[in-house]
């Protein structure tokens, strides 16, 4: 891509992310468009669905919880590696308001442009699951795609204006919910 084209793109991209981030995944990419100074048609070429920019404005957030869990595969005890990256993966899935209804449908879609990011975002969360079960800290009947699941759950509460004070203790219960060691109020503050 030549420099001005990129520069042009992660232009786009950044207003995209202050639009999302203030009006949700819903916004109007017509109000993208006109708030870049491009023409809806010039939006539609870098992102032909409304999918295909999510997956660019969420593919590099994806891509750190990936990096994320290797680094905690090996720097922290199973059950706390578990429960920060649902932490950092909840509130990324947060960030963008509404994405979360996005996500869940593009994780069951092949043909989705949010597919590969998820499907990678929720592998990562997989392994550190697995880890955790195999050490005896995390419940056994539970995988990958419930913990994608819980994710967007977090996410969700969060959302939710009445419910957003009481964010933190909602997580603590889920994460106790997992892990097969700890209360609630052991897992809050991490």
């Amino acid at each position: 891509m030549r420099a001005d084209a990129r520069k042009n793109y992660d232009h786009l991209l950044a207003v995209a992310r202050a639009v999302i981030t203030e009006q949700g995944a819903d916004a109007s990419l017509r109000d993208v468009a006109r708030r870049t100074g491009v023409g809806l048609g010039t939006l539609y070429r870098h992102f032909p669905t409304r999918e295909a920019l999510l997956d660019a404005l969420l593919r590099a957030s994806f891509d750190e919880l990936t990096a994320k869990a290797g680094e905690l595969e090996t720097s922290s005890s199973p059950d706390d590696a578990l429960v920060s990256w649902l932490r950092e993966a909840a509130a990324v899935a947060h960030n963008y308001r509404g994405v979360v209804a996005s996500m869940m449908a593009a994780i069951a879609d092949p043909n989705s442009a949010l597919h590969a990011s998820c499907v990678t975002m929720r592998a990562a969360g997989t392994r550190l699951l697995a880890r955790a079960q195999a050490e005896g800290m995390a419940r056994t009947d539970i995988d990958g795609a419930d913990l994608f699941a819980l994710v967007g759950a977090l996410a969700w509460l969060s959302d939710q204006p009445s419910l957003a004070p009481r964010a933190n203790h909602l997580f603590g219960i889920i994460a106790s919910a997992i892990l097969t060691n700890r209360a609630s109020s052991d897992v809050r503050g991490n």
